[in-house]
């Protein structure tokens, strides 16, 4: 991970790049609508703009939206998507117009910019040339309201969409604190998200003198989590969603509960070789770690399964480690209280309540794409999004999923600079996706069916940034 740069909290660290990490809700327009200029020119009025429910707003009025400017003029924080695309993913520019950032009411304080150190913080960009569209995004893992920006929001403020991201109402690796009861400070995102999505539609209208078109719902890893379950909550509120490895949780497994802890149970003796080396692989395997992801275990162990494991069994199961504060770091197996012999299936009913407070159920109300890397190795997909598309047809909702196993994609994209052979870059998957969803909601045609997309033959680190055919 790069490190955190000078001045900022050291919070934000590894678990920034973990993608259990935020969901992105987008209101759009179909693929082919021209973007139209500003009803009363660049930034007017924008002082007359509300955020209905906000105890806080700023706006500016900004030549550039994108990173391509805003992290110059502050309008952006590059420690909240470091670590999350490939180095060279190119950045679109020429999107003048208005930013919002501001705050809802809320009682924790674990994001500090602006100096706010307020959570439920947001953000809004209203772009002069608008398509009639909306984004509106939730973040992975555990970042603020900036994690996206490279991501999601320089695309589609470029195509000429809205964009609003919040922190989801708490961030850092101590997110756990907030709340009265276990899995409150997940349950939070959700709200949060949908609180967003409904005040950042009638800021739209207020700008544009017309409501958005069209509500996508699309995010990255937590962010993908909170597209499902809004698409199964509040499918009133969306025409379709794109969700992007996103993090399952499902009350009777599996969720990060179970699959962790044999990961991390399992990772010494194999790290260690020797006689019970093969054994060990045998057993990561069952976990649900893939055959021919092994190069990318020694750092998904140093960085995202420990800390992982630790924060959301604290969230969800504070009484496994009694008066300690998510457990102890890279404990070994035996260790009382360790992680690392967490056994989900056998902890009281309590524990299972909480999950089922944040539980998915397949029962999504609008079409829905799912994309997700074959080389994950934070959210296997045997045990993530291949389990979803399953629930999904279980529920009888079949027909509203289109789910796709991206070759050699993993969790991260960053990876993909320091395996450049053995990995594929997710950021263009997703941009097809997204692209495939506006041409089924606007009925210009169907996605093709579910299939894992094979990694094009001696294709460049060039092409695979910027192609990713979904047929």
């Amino acid at each position: 991970m790069p490190a955190t740069p000078p001045g900022r909290p050291t919070r934000r660290s590894a678990l920034r790049a973990l993608s259990l990490t935020a969901a992105c809700l987008l209101l759009a327009t179909p693929a082919t609508a021209a973007p139209s200029g500003p009803p009363d020119g660049h930034c007017a009025d924008r002082t007359h703009l509300r955020v209905p429910g906000a105890a806080r707003q700023q706006a500016d009025c900004l030549g550039e939206l994108t990173t391509a400017g805003t992290v110059a003029s502050g309008h952006t924080d590059p420690a909240d998507y470091a670590g999350l695309t490939p180095k060279d993913l190119p950045t679109p520019s020429g999107v003048p117009g208005i930013q919002i950032d501001g705050y809802f009411p809320d009682t924790s304080t674990t994001n500090t910019d602006h100096g706010w150190n307020h959570d439920s913080q947001f953000v809004i960009r209203l772009p002069d040339h608008w398509n009639g569209g909306l984004v509106v995004a939730g973040t992975p893992g555990n970042r603020e309201q900036y994690a996206n920006d490279k991501a999601i929001a320089d695309w589609v403020l470029a195509r000429g969409y809205a964009y609003a991201a919040t922190d989801k109402g708490n961030t850092g690796t101590a997110f756990y604190r907030d709340g009265r009861r276990p899995g409150d400070a997940i349950a939070e995102w959700n709200t949060r998200l949908t609180q967003l999505t409904r005040a950042v539609r009638t800021v739209v209208a207020q700008r544009y003198h017309r409501p958005p078109a069209r509500t996508i719902a699309t995010g990255l890893s937590n962010g993908g989590y909170l597209v499902r379950w809004q698409l199964e909550h509040h499918p009133e509120l969306y025409d379709g969603g794109v969700d992007w490895e996103g993090t399952l949780w499902r009350t009777a497994g599996p969720n990060p509960l179970t699959f962790l802890p044999p990961a991390l149970r399992a990772y010494p003796a194999y790290a260690a070789g020797g006689t019970g080396a093969a054994e060990a692989e045998a057993t990561l395997h069952r976990a649900g770690f893939p055959a021919g992801s092994e190069f990318l275990w020694p750092y998904h162990h140093q960085v995202y399964w420990d800390l992982t494991q630790r924060i959301y069994r604290e969230e969800l199961d504070p009484g496994y480690d009694g008066a300690t504060e998510a457990g102890t770091p890279f404990c070994r197996s035996g260790t009382p209280a360790c992680d690392a012999d967490y056994d989900y299936a056998a902890r009281p009913a309590a524990v299972h309540r909480a999950v089922d407070r944040i539980a998915l159920t397949g029962r999504i109300g609008k079409p829905l794409i799912t994309i997700q890397g074959t080389l994950d190795v934070l959210l296997p997909i045997s045990q993530d999004s291949d389990v979803y598309t399953r629930m999904v047809h279980a529920a009888g909702r079949g027909a509203l999923l289109r789910s796709y196993r991206i070759e050699d994609g993993t969790h991260t994209d960053s990876l993909v600079d320091a395996f450049p052979g053995r990995l594929r870059p997710m950021v263009p998957c997703h941009r097809a996706a997204f692209e495939a969803l506006e041409r089924w909601i606007a009925g210009t045609g169907l996605p093709p069916a579910d299939h894992t997309v094979p990694r094009p033959p001696g294709a460049t680190m060039a092409t695979l940034l910027t192609n990713c055919p979904l047929n």
